[in-house]
């Protein structure tokens, strides 16, 4: 259980790092996208916190995985 733990939420994470960097490439461009609601919105960075979420999930789950080996 674990070990597939440890497989999705370190690719869910790498493809948030990925989808962050390409919209705030694509903002930094200039291309359009100004949200009409701030609050209710998505920008890069929820993507970037997602991201951080599902690598820290990854490095808990290994350590707690490396802790329970005998």
């Amino acid at each position: 259980m674990e070990k597939k733990i440890l497989q999705y939420s370190f690719w869910l994470g790498v493809m948030c790092v990925a989808v962050a960097v390409v919209w705030r490439a694509a903002t930094a461009a200039g291309f359009p996208g100004a949200p009409i609601e701030r609050a209710l919105s998505l920008t890069y960075m929820t993507f970037l916190k997602g991201a951080l979420l599902f690598l820290l999930t990854t490095v808990a789950t290994g350590a707690y995985q490396a802790g329970n080996r005998q």
